[in-house]
């Protein structure tokens, strides 16, 4: 295109040097003048009209780039947001099994200190049966409670809170009250409600301060503690665990954490 150009300018100059000699020579009227005009006007005209058709031949062109350019980039960004989506859901199947590990580990611990106190009660039904027998939890009690863990063990946190708060209503005097005050706490825990799981299980060490549950409540209220950020607390909440309850299992957990905290 450029060529075509550069041949109808390289005509215009040679009309343009012809001119004069046709206007002398072979011309000598005013037509043939005429003519040449007319003709170098006409080339002047196709040039013009061919500079603005390459002017927008370039623009057009130019605009391609962009939009390659541009098509590059989105496809780009296609790629990053399918890397991410990736990223996102391996992160939410660690969290799913992290929670579900945890629930477990609850779990776990409950059934431990459940059998504990089974062998607890049944030492002191040797020594004392009628007192064994009153602390021992009625076929009513134990079903609500279970009812209640369940919606824990579901994942119903908020549902378990006004569950197992709702047992210990009707059921104050039960032996599985501190139980229950205790899922109240990690119930609380499981909604990320820190504030109030540290305030539940305080209730618990206040009411029932020898129970088998109390050491795991300061655990808790330690982990807690540590997850809000204040871990100076959490530390102190530690040590007190391990100096009132040093023969608990909660008090191994308890040295180990502060173990691992001075090694940070």
């Amino acid at each position: 295109m450029r060529h075509a150009l550069k041949s109808v300018s390289l005509a215009v100059a040679m009309v343009a040097a012809i001119a004069p000699a046709f206007a002398q020579g072979l011309f000598d009227d005013n037509e043939a003048r005429r003519r040449v005009e007319l003709l170098r006007q006409s080339v002047e005209t196709s040039q013009r009209a061919m500079e603005e058709r390459m002017t927008k031949l370039e623009g057009v062109a130019s605009d391609r780039g962009a939009l390659l350019e541009l098509a590059s980039q989105l496809e780009a960004l296609r790629g990053d947001m399918s890397r991410m989506r990736g990223q996102i859901e391996v992160i939410s199947n660690q969290i799913d099994t992290a929670d579900k590990r945890q629930k477990d580990l609850y779990l776990d611990i409950d059934t431990r200190l459940r059998k504990l106190e089974q062998s607890r009660e049944q030492q002191a039904a040797q020594a004392d049966k009628p007192a064994a027998a009153e602390a021992e939890a009625s076929p009513a009690e134990t079903k609500a409670y279970q009812a209640a863990l369940d919606q824990f063990k579901l994942g119903n946190y908020a549902l378990a809170v006004s569950a197992m708060q709702g047992f210990m209503v009707t059921y104050p005097q039960s032996s599985l009250a501190p139980n229950a005050q205790y899922w109240v706490g990690m119930a609380y825990s499981g909604q990320r409600d820190y504030k109030s799981a540290i305030s539940a299980q305080r209730k618990l060490l206040a009411a029932w301060p020898d129970n088998p549950k109390a050491p795991d409540a300061m655990l808790s209220i330690a982990s807690a503690q540590e997850t809000m950020g204040a871990k100076g607390e959490a530390q102190k909440t530690l040590q007190e665990l391990i100096a009132r309850y040093p023969g608990s299992s909660a008090s191994v957990s308890a040295r180990q954490r502060l173990a691992a905290t001075a090694k940070r």
